[in-house]
């Protein structure tokens, strides 16, 4: 099963957004602060081998580490920075989308542009 890792502040969204995901079938976890996004990130299993999932949805307005610090730090990093990431924003401005690109995030979606059936369509596109 897939696992995404879902970084999204708003209680309702993230309600949404769990329910859709898990009814197409996949495993989600979500984060509403920044700095557990990052955290959540480096866990290891008592293996010691990491535990990132397949994919992260990461907001940019997030409480303490904004998400252009956590695409700074997972594109820094060697083993996350292949880590596939959708940006799911409100942040819609042409330079903002092109930051996020710059930063690594494989898709940019604008909150406002898609229905949650579309964030999980392409999702699927992404990682099946």
């Amino acid at each position: 099963m897939k696992t995404i890792l879902l970084a999204e502040d708003d209680p309702f969204l993230v309600d949404i957004y769990i329910t859709k995901l898990k009814e197409a079938g996949f495993e989600v976890e979500a984060v509403n602060d920044g700095e557990d996004v990052v955290k959540r990130l480096k866990q290891k299993n008592l293996q010691g081998k990491p535990l990132w999932p397949d994919l992260l949805i990461l907001d940019i307005v997030l409480p303490r580490t904004d998400g252009w610090e956590i695409l700074k730090k997972i594109k820094e990093d060697s083993f996350l920075k292949e880590l596939k990431i959708i940006i799911l924003s409100n942040l819609g401005q042409k330079a903002e989308v092109e930051r996020g690109f710059e930063l690594g995030a494989t898709r940019y979606l604008i909150k406002a542009h898609y229905t949650p059936s579309e964030v999980v369509e392409e999702i699927k596109k992404i990682i099946g």
